[in-house]
This record gives C-alpha cells, structure tokens and sequence, in this order.
C-alpha cells in the first residue's frame, strides 16, 4: 500500500500523486533560498518574482494544483526569511540584550513552524459528503446515544434528551442515555447534608425525566475520571454498535444519524465520525464586540477548514461530542482514555495509533452553547490548552507507535498550537525592550529588512486570508489568542511542571448577566495597553534625539502601533455585556398563521429559540395583539409540522418598518406538543448551515483591519466610560458616607 493509500482518502483524492513530490519540492525550494540570499542585491530580484508569482498564482488559486504550488512558494518565503533571520540578526550586544533577542526569536520560531504546519495541514482540505443509509432498517447498526451531564440544569438536558429522542433512526435501533455524574452514590452519600440532600434531589429528578420521555437514566457509585469515566460507565451499561456522544447543552438535529452512520458501514476499520460544534449564541468575545451575526464565529476556522485538512490525512479527532464512535474500538482500548483532561483528543491518538480510521463530516447537526462570560470562556479555553500540552508530553505524537508520518505532523501541529501564548505575551512586550530600554534585540539595516522580512510577512498575511478568510476574517486570531494568552501561558508552564496535575472542569453554560461590568480579567491588559503607549512616546523621543536609529525606531514604533489597534479591540472585548436571555433566539424564516380569537391571520417566523419566537404580521392588526394575550400558532406549509399546534403568550408587540413584530413565548399544552416544539426549533440542520454561510464571506486584509480598528475604537471608549462612570459613583458614594459621618 502506497504513501497515498494509507490516507484513507476516497478514490478520486487517491489519484492525486503530485503530493508527495510537492512536499520534496519545499525542501527544493529552501535550498534555493539559502543560496540565492548571499547578498542582499540577489535577495531583493527573488524576492520580488516570487512576491509577483505568488500574487498571480493567488488568483487562480480555485485549481488543486495551482493552490499547492502557491502555498509551496508562501513557504519559500517564509523558509528564505527565516533562514536569513536565524544566520543575520541574532548578533551579539550584551547579555541582557542577547537574552531578550533569544527570548523573541523563539517566539517568531514557534510562530514559523506553526505556519509551515498549517500549510501542510491545510494543502488539500477533504469535504467528505455522507453516505446514504439502506432502505432495509434490519441492515443498520444499532446506535446508543450517551448524554454526559454533571450539573447543567435540568431544563437545558431535556431539550438535549427530547432532540436526541427525535433523531431519524429505527426506534429498535436507537437507545438514550443519560449519564448523571452530579447524582452518584458518592455524592448522595456526602457528610454534609445540604450537598447530600442536593445531589439525591437531582437523582430523582433526572430519574423522572427519563422516565417521563422514554430515556435510560445510569449513574455510578464515584465520581472517577471526570467526564471520561461517566462515559466509560455508560458503555459498561449499553451494548449498541455505535455509541453518539452529545454534551449536556448540544441537542441534535433529526438527521445527525443519517448523515453519519453511512461511513461505518462503508469503511470497517473507522472508530470516528466527527461532526463540528455549532452554537446559537455569541461566544463573549462577539457578545461584548456585537459581531454575531456579521462577522464567522471563532469556532469556524477550526470546524469550516482544520478539521477537513485534517481529515484529508486520516487525523480528524474526537472533540468530545457531536461525533459517532465504534464500540469494538473503544472496546481495545478499554473506552475512553484518561490520562489527560483532553480524553477526546487523546482517544482518537491512541485509536489512529492502531491504525483506525477517522472521517469528519462538515455539515453543523448539532445546537450548542458557547460559554456566556470571559471568565468560563477562559477556563474552558485552559482545559484545552492544558490537555493539548499533557498530550504532547505524555504521549508524544512524534514519537508514538503506530502513526503515519502524516498523522505525527497534524497531532503535532494540534499539540503545538496552545504555545501561542508565550508568543503573543513575546509579542506585546517586545517593542518596550527597544523603545523604552534600548535592548538591541533585532539587527537589521532598512534594505536588509525590506528584502527578507516584508515578502515573509506579506506572504504570511495574504495565505492566512487564502486559506482562512472566509471563516477568520484578518486579525480576529491575533485578538482572541492574546486575550486568552495571559492567562493560558501560566497554566501551560504548571502542566510542564507536573504533567498529571490539571483536572478537568466543567465549563459553565447558560448564565445570565443582569448589567454591563468590566471583566475581572481586564486588569493584565491595562497594563500591555499603558506599556505600549509609553513606547510610542518613548519612540518619538529617540527619532528626535538619535535620528541615525530611525529605522529601526519607526518599525517598533509601527510594531507597539500594532499593538495598541490589537488591545483597544480588546478593551472591547473585556467589557462584558448584559445578558438577560439565557435561551438565545436564532433568525428563521418560515410561514405561518396565528389564530387569535376566532379569526387566523397570515405570518412569518423570523426568529426562534425554545422559549419564544418573533412573529411578523401586517400592522394593521396591531391593536389585536396585546401584551398578556394569547395566541395559537400552525405551520401549514411544512409537512412534518401539519397537524401541530403551538401555544405562545403574547410578551410585546411593536410596530416596525412596514410590519408588526410580535414575541412571544411558548406555553405547551401537551407533552406531545412540546416534544414538537423541541423538533421545530432543533430539528433542522439546514437552518445552522444558512445561519453560517450568511456570515461566510471573505472582506480581504485592509477592510478587515479597518473593521477591526472602528470596533476597538467604539467600544474601548465605552470600556472606558463605564469605568469612569463606576469610579465617579464610588466617590460620590464615598463623599455621601463622610458627609452622613460628620452629621
């Protein structure tokens, strides 16, 4: 079986052999750079016909061959300037200029393998459609679905529970599972009696929720190995051929098992079928930012392309839910590993290792929640970075048994993406040692730098926007890593010390936020934010008073500039928003009638959640539709939903722009007509994919910079108001307390 064969790729990839002499030919490439940069004159004629090559190539980048040439040719850039960099500019000053030089290259070092990684990752993305399933039910496997949950409320896991009891798949051949991890004989059994009474309150209310729609309720004795070892009890305790894990708030959409199981049955040695994670509300990054609806949600680059690059070397992982697994798989390994907190991840790892297959479908079938504050967004993004690295230490992807080299090089690149920390924090500070201290930490000369660095560096941002611009608009990454930096960069350096010590954490999902505050995690950027600022003025000084440093003072200076565009957006970021519906409504359009009284009038569906909808009507029927009123709603024109019935009270009604508006909140009348409800609002994944590809659009460099700036520019002023606006109340309050004292 040739190099090609062992990618588990379909036919037609297979009959793609340029690949391997593509990546022969980087190595070419490299050479050629180090011996075409023996003078600067030289450097500058390449670097210019590579710079129009690549400029031209791009536009013709729709072509599978064209594209990997294009990112073969990014990569002589960068291998040509990092050469350069490496042998030219790491000179000898002092020891504490040559300390922070070091410190600094290392930081641009892990930035350039991570994106030769992701070049070679990312060379030939697989969308891998599904297979259809047999007509013959008696022909499909049996599936067992295992909801995980420890202390999500319950009204969260029945929509979860009733999405999953929806699912399009033979009744005989489908079985649901709550795993209740908040409900264990350990906890019930607690020495103190408010957690005991608690924990046996839980039981028995999860218990008559699965008794109440038809779901298997398990629990275990102790609370062992986290989120693995409640997944692990629950294959002990069911017996289908796949196993489909759901988080606790991920609800799936009825057709997540026709479009997954298909690849089981085509390929006997696949232990995974994973499929992305989509959510129907702002993470708190596009909460505070305002930029849900217009702008790719973070996830997307992961989901929309990582994933498929992924997948085209057979190394799609787990994610830890909204995925099918084979259970004779997890059944070699003993279910599902746990010696990190990242137990998704490593699981697959150790099933590629055995040389398993995986394959990721892209379609979104699932309906999630993203963390609704900064502080659980961070932490959940601690567990990853945390469980990322006890990976890379633990069980090495390089040196495992088992592996393809493929496959080595897409776990390393997943493992030694969570550094980023230490360069983005490198990043922040560097200006400051040349500006403020005058540390020489980067020799160069104008044309020096003009030669190698800036085709690197135009190079990285042009493929950056090729292979992600349409789901990661420019600079988005440059924010959400540095506001996750600062405080995943200690948590890094605690697993290094201890590998075994992190624990895993549940992340915290559907909160409520009833006023505006400034995050408590804003301080640390406060001072990047001040730093920065005196560098610029730092920097004015010195191209007045040493004018023969010009150079290399107005490129730092441009460098903290950078810096100060990257945190007024994070001033933004860090001024959390009010958040006051937990159940967040996601846009729809769908005709309807509403029956109010006797008489029905025609409407449309405009958005919808599983506490309410928006409902447009003509207006002039305003004066019908009154606050504490209720109406009856009906679909006619959609088949599935003919003969249902739903009950809405009447929360608001107001006039808009040639329509009358009206929300309402739903008040099921049966358990039959909630469980349709659940359908309607989870039920279809083509409403997750219009929803992404209505903000799936590339804007290009220069206006997502320029987008970027007016939202930092807007809401850091806000930021800043509101803290002025805090700290004026505190001395009025303290003014009127002295004032009340001396009375």
């Amino acid at each position: 079986m040739n190099f090609l064969q062992q990618l588990h790729l379909p036919d037609e990839k297979r009959l793609r052999h340029w690949l391997p002499p593509a990546v022969a030919v980087i190595f070419l490439f490299a050479m050629l750079a180090i011996a075409s940069s023996i003078t600067t004159k030289t450097q500058i004629s390449v670097g210019v016909v590579a710079l129009a090559v690549f400029l031209i190539l791009r536009q013709f980048n729709e072509q599978e061959t064209v594209r990997v040439i294009f990112l073969i040719l990014a990569a002589f850039l960068s291998i040509d300037y990092f050469y350069w960099r490496t042998f030219t500019t790491l000179t000898y000053h002092d020891p504490v200029s040559f300390l922070f030089a070091m410190l600094l290259y290392f930081a641009e070092a892990y930035g350039f393998i991570v994106y030769l990684l992701s070049i070679f990752v990312n060379v030939d993305p697989l969308d891998r459609k599904p297979l259809p399933l047999p007509e013959d039910g008696e022909l499909l496997p049996s599936v067992d679905v295992l909801i995980p949950t420890y202390n999500e409320d319950p009204e969260l896991l029945e929509v979860t529970l009733l999405s999953a009891l929806d699912i399009n798949y033979p009744k005989d051949k489908l079985k649901v599972y709550l795993l209740d991890d908040g409900g264990t004989d350990q906890r019930c059994q607690s020495e103190d009696p408010e957690f005991a009474a608690a924990a046996k309150h839980r039981r028995l209310e999860l218990q008559s929720l699965c008794l109440k729609w038809g779901a298997q309720y398990i629990t275990r004795a102790k609370n062992l190995g986290s989120k693995a070892g409640n997944i692990n009890n629950g294959l002990h305790f069911s017996n289908g051929d796949l196993v489909a894990i759901f988080d606790a708030d991920h609800a799936p959409t009825s057709d997540f098992l026709q479009k997954t199981v298909g690849w089981f049955r085509h390929d006997p040695k696949l232990f995974l079928v994973q499929t992305p994670h989509f959510f129907v509300n702002p993470d708190p990054i596009e909460k505070n930012l305002q930029t849900f609806s217009t702008m790719p949600g973070e996830n997307e680059m992961f989901y929309k392309v990582i994933q498929r690059g992924l997948d085209y070397w057979n190394s799609a992982f787990f994610c830890g839910s909204a995925a099918v697994l084979r259970r004779t798989c997890l059944a070699e390994t003993g279910g599902l590993a746990g010696d990190t907190i990242t137990e998704d991840a490593e699981t697959a790892l150790t099933l590629h290792a055995k040389g398993y297959n995986s394959a990721y479908i892209g379609t979104p079938m699932i309906s999630g929640l993203s963390p609704e504050t900064l502080t659980s967004f961070i932490g959940q993004r601690i567990r990853w970075a945390q469980g990322m690295v006890q990976i890379f230490l633990l069980k090495n992807p390089l040196l495992i048994p088992g592996l393809t080299l493929p496959q080595r090089l897409c776990y390393f690149s997943s493992c030694f993406f969570w550094f980023f920390s230490y360069a983005r924090v490198a990043f922040m500070l560097a200006p400051l040692c040349f500006l403020i201290f005058g540390l020489k930490i980067y020799d160069s000369n104008f044309v020096d730098f003009a030669a190698f660095a800036v085709p690197h560096l135009l190079a990285v941002v042009i493929v950056s926007d090729f292979l992600f611009g349409k789901v990661r608009w420019t600079f988005v990454s440059e924010l959400y890593e540095l506001i996750q930096s600062v405080y995943t960069l200690p948590a890094i350096f605690k697993v290094f010390l201890n590998p075994r010590a992190p624990t895993f954490k549940v992340t915290a999902k559907g909160e409520t936020l009833g006023d505006d505050y400034i995050s408590p995690l804003a301080r640390p950027f406060y001072f990047f934010l001040i730093f920065n600022i005196v560098a610029l003025i730092f920097g004015v000084t010195r191209l007045i008073v040493t004018p023969a440093e010009s150079f290399p003072t107005g490129i730092t200076m441009m460098w903290a500039g950078f810096n100060v565009f990257i945190l007024l957006a994070a001033m933004g970021t860090l001024f959390e928003r009010r958040q006051r519906r937990a159940t967040p409504r996601m846009p729809i359009t769908k005709s309807a009638r509403v029956k109010l009284g006797k008489k029905f009038y025609t409407a449309e569906i405009r958005d919808l959640s599983i506490q309410g909808c928006g409902l447009v009507l003509d207006p002039a029927f305003e004066s019908l539709f009154v606050e504490g009123s209720s109406l009856e709603m009906t679909i006619p024109d959609d088949p599935q939903f003919q003969e249902a019935t739903f009950h809405i009270a009447i929360r608001n009604a107001r006039r808009e722009p040639g329509a009358l508006f009206v929300g309402g909140q739903f008040e099921h009348a049966s358990l039959e007509e909630m469980k349709l409800k659940v359908l309607l609002v989870n039920g279809n994944s083509q409403r997750w994919t219009d929803f992404q590809n209505s903000r799936e659009r590339r804007i290009g460099v220069i206006r997502s910079g320029l987008f970027l700036l007016a939202l930092g520019v807007r809401f850091s002023i806000q930021h800043f108001g509101h803290v002025m606006l805090v700290a004026n109340s505190k001395r009025a309050e303290k003014s009127f307390e002295t004032s009340q004292q001396s009375a």
